[in-house]
């Protein structure tokens, strides 16, 4: 998982709780063998304080949110699905 630069410096001003969040859903994210979760019911086997949707639901495998702790933080990213190496990139980065 990579970060856009200024993803990767608002993710260093949060707080260690924030952070600590984020990067437990970093570990559930890449570990996921579609980090899209698509399909009904398809995110099931996470946490029950993380959910992943679409950022518009006009485009389904464009950039997707991943919500943390109710809504307390989350993380948009983009899933680059290529074969030898699949890469996922965040864009944004957001804790209260």
């Amino acid at each position: 998982m990579d970060f856009t630069k200024q993803a990767w410096e608002d993710f260093q001003l949060l707080p260690a709780d924030g952070r600590e969040l984020m990067m437990a859903a970093r570990a559930e994210l890449i570990t996921a063998a579609d980090p899209y979760f698509r399909g009904i019911d398809a995110d099931v086997s996470l946490p029950h304080w993380i959910t992943v949707r679409p950022l518009a639901s006009t485009n389904p495998s464009g950039p997707h949110i991943a919500d943390l702790a109710g809504g307390r933080g989350w993380i948009i990213f983009t899933f680059i699905r290529r074969q030898a190496d699949p890469q996922i990139v965040v864009t944004e980065t957001f804790w209260t």
